[in-house]
């Protein structure tokens, strides 16, 4: 039942756009002692559906450029199969610690960004009280 709580955070993180499998993979791995491989799995297929939902919604809202899209598909395949190569060949042990360090760099980065709006955001505030 648990897993299914996951599930749903996870599905509804996913309809944000913000990577709901990273989080269904930190669940499953951290709490429910899924091995770092059957996590990464599980999400995959956990994404089928939630991608389709997510793209039927996005295309009624107009919000889907189909011609950046094309490429982004493409290279986002040939992404996937260098990953999966790589991901077969690297122990659980170390693709868990590997994608912890990922998971920082992606916090880093959006604290970087959010920073860096705010000072934005305030200098235009500045600007229109001026």
């Amino acid at each position: 039942m648990i897993i299914v709580l996951y599930a749903v955070i996870s599905g509804l993180i996913s309809g944000l756009g913000m990577g709901g499998g990273t989080i269904l993979i930190f669940l499953l791995t951290t709490f429910s002692g899924v091995s770092q491989h059957v996590a990464q799995g599980a999400n995959l297929i956990f994404f089928i559906p939630t991608c389709i939902t997510s793209i039927f919604i996005n295309i009624k809202n107009k919000n889907i450029d189909i011609k950046l899209s094309k490429s982004v598909i493409i290279s986002g395949m040939i992404g996937a199969i260098i990953g999966a190569k790589i991901s077969f060949i690297i122990n659980a042990k170390k693709l868990k610690k590997y994608f912890g360090i990922f998971l920082l760099l992606i916090t880093f980065y959006e604290i970087y960004s959010l920073i860096k709006s705010n000072i934005k955001s305030k200098k235009v505030n500045n600007k229109n009280i001026n």
